[in-house]
């Protein structure tokens, strides 16, 4: 074990949705322990304002991409770009996802092909692009984005759980295949966290309400996601596969 166990020196993460809200805060993070950033979303503008903020006073390197996740091709092109720029990837945080609320007998086709391909295909197809270099040098971090939503739900949350649900199973799955070779996958299920996609779809009585379930009777903030990642994409959490870490302030407690 180095003497930190959480320095990320020489080490490259790209973190998908990385442009705002727990994707930034968790690129944040791994940029101040010492890895070189790499940042894609659907928003350019937004991408080039957000990787200055990570990397401000880190002293690191990074990079951006625009990349629809919604399209095979655009995530098969992340990786390549990623790659040709950075030279490595040692670690993937599948962070982009959706939330499209709609009851059972009310789904459309297209609003469930979408949030399936964003939620869970382009996290399959992302590790599947990156995990060959990470094999060849026998280290790498995997972690996707899971939710609460994936181990309970709430009315018209029906894709949403079955993506995050979905994606807990895959983990399990991928943790025994790289294993082998030093890579681990996990999951970071985060409850309630003030960002622009829960305040989107909940009205201030259901914000209030998720608030009051957790232990701790309030919100978290990004910045309080960025200890879980670190530990989970550092030598620290060097023994820690195949597992669904849960930051949800105590609210499947109750």
């Amino acid at each position: 074990m180095p003497a930190n166990p959480f320095d990320l020196s020489g080490r490259v993460a790209l973190i998908t949705g990385g442009n705002k809200g727990l994707g930034k805060a968790m690129a944040r993070g791994l940029a101040e322990a010492g890895a070189d950033i790499v940042i894609a979303s659907r928003h350019d503008a937004e991408l080039k304002t957000a990787l200055a903020e990570i990397l401000a006073g880190t002293g690191r390197k990074g990079a951006y991409f625009v990349a629809d996740v919604s399209e095979r091709d655009d995530v098969k092109k992340l990786a390549r770009d990623a790659l040709a720029k950075m030279g490595r990837i040692d670690i993937l945080v599948n962070n982009a996802g959706m939330n499209a609320p709609q009851a059972i007998d009310e789904i459309a086709d297209e609003t469930w092909d979408r949030v399936v391909e964003v939620n869970l295909n382009s996290a399959m197809a992302l590790t599947r692009a990156l995990v060959p270099q990470m094999k060849e040098r026998k280290w790498g971090r995997v972690v996707h984005i899971s939710s609460v939503m994936s181990l309970v739900s709430k009315e018209k949350r029906n894709v949403y759980s079955a993506t995050k649900a979905a994606l807990n199973g895959m983990t399990m799955a991928s943790a025994l295949d790289l294993g082998p070779f030093n890579i681990t996958v996990n999951c970071i299920a985060p409850g309630p966290f003030l960002t622009d996609m829960p305040m989107s779809v909940l009205s201030a009585a259901e914000q209030k309400v998720f608030a009051d379930r957790t232990a701790l009777g309030r919100w978290a903030q990004p910045s309080e996601l960025a200890g879980p990642i670190l530990l989970l994409c550092s030598d620290a959490g060097s023994y820690i596969t195949g597992q669904v870490l849960v930051v949800d302030g105590g609210y499947t407690a109750r």
